[in-house]
């Protein structure tokens, strides 16, 4: 590293003169700020927070800066290689401004895609609830396992003692089931909790029987919060466009989501017990008109067989008319949407 020797004059309180080998500077200032001027023609502008370590420095050069006021018009070759710089410049930043603009644009229009597809694929699986279900569980199968080998109970290691209680227990609900014991099937269902899959599209299901061939089960439909009342479309330039549903294509949806609710509630329900008829009640709070009050309503009561339901083709069947194929109360306009309905009794 070169040496380099510099001089310090106090010129007078807040002035100093410093003398190095190539040239002079003068420094006005007191601590926190100050500035110098040199003989280079290089200003430099200090301010630093006392005690805090913290500082901004900044320096330009006169020389540099003045020169271009004192350029001849005339100068041909001068202002030609300085409109040259100058123009050079202008077109390095307008491609690099056109290369964020481009990147932005590309983002945004992944973005939109990312949100259209969202979008699209939630509106699909809301229609498509019942096109997937539970496996069956065959309880004559459950029942008709053999106990796992080891004997008595006493004395064996903890891992078989567990597998042979595991099937103690199976075996006593499977034959309780298979004898149409309406506890067990309660039992079941709080332990198995078939309708778990489902419960962002509905809520508080209420389950019951005292018919071991039929079984009964009410949800509350959360249309407000699962269907939106928009819908999204990407233009020919991959933007992102969204609009209102029409009333139409609102209810349209709602109808086909609520019969999709119903038809994999009685799917799963076949899937867990050995019942023959499902009687599905389905709950929306709905604002009264005469009212002018939300009010808790039934909107679609439905009884829906095994036999009749294995025979569908769920991939290709359409929810809504479905669920009108089977006993059932359900009043549908498609400007208005669902009216309340009375409930099916057995």
């Amino acid at each position: 590293m070169g040496l380099r020797f510099r001089k310090s004059i106090t010129l007078c309180k807040g002035v100093k003169l410093n003398l190095g080998t190539k040239s002079a500077s003068i420094s006005v200032g007191t601590k926190g700020i100050h500035q110098s001027i040199s003989t280079s023609g290089r200003t430099t502008t200090s301010i630093g927070i006392p005690g805090t370590g913290v500082s901004y420095s900044k320096s330009i050069n006169l020389k540099k800066g003045f020169a271009g006021l004192f350029q001849k018009k005339d100068d041909t070759k001068t202002g030609k290689k300085t409109e040259e710089k100058k123009t050079d410049g202008k077109k390095a930043e307008s491609k690099a401004d056109r290369k964020i603009d481009s990147a932005a644009a590309v983002q945004a229009r992944e973005e939109a895609k990312a949100t259209y597809e969202a979008f699209t694929e939630q509106v699909a699986y809301m229609k498509s609830l019942h096109k997937t279900a539970d496996e069956v569980i065959d309880w004559k199968e459950v029942f008709d396992r053999p106990a796992p080998a080891g004997g008595a109970l006493a004395g064996l290691r903890s891992d078989t003692r567990a597998a042979q209680e595991e099937w103690q227990t199976l075996h006593e609900t499977a034959g309780k089931v298979l004898a149409g014991d309406v506890d067990a099937y309660l039992a079941v269902i709080e332990e198995m909790r078939p309708y778990d899959d489902i419960l962002e599209y509905g809520s508080d299901f209420e389950v019951g029987t005292d018919d071991p061939k039929l079984l009964e089960v009410e949800f509350r439909v959360k249309s407000a919060e699962v269907v939106p009342p928009q819908e999204y479309v990407l233009d020919a330039k991959g933007n992102l466009k969204e609009k209102e549903l029409s009333q139409t294509a609102y209810f349209d949806l709602v109808q086909d989501y609520v019969c999709s609710c119903i038809l994999r509630i009685a799917r799963d329900s076949f899937a867990l017990l050995p019942v023959e008829r499902v009687l599905i009640h389905a709950a929306d709070t709905l604002l009264n008109t005469a009212t002018g009050n939300d009010e808790e309503i039934t909107i679609v009561s439905v009884m829906i067989g095994r036999e009749k339901l294995e025979q569908m083709n769920f991939e290709r069947i359409d929810p809504s008319d479905a669920v009108n194929s089977f006993p059932c109360k359900m009043c549908f306009k498609k400007t208005k949407g669902f009216a309340p309905v009375a409930r099916l009794e057995v």
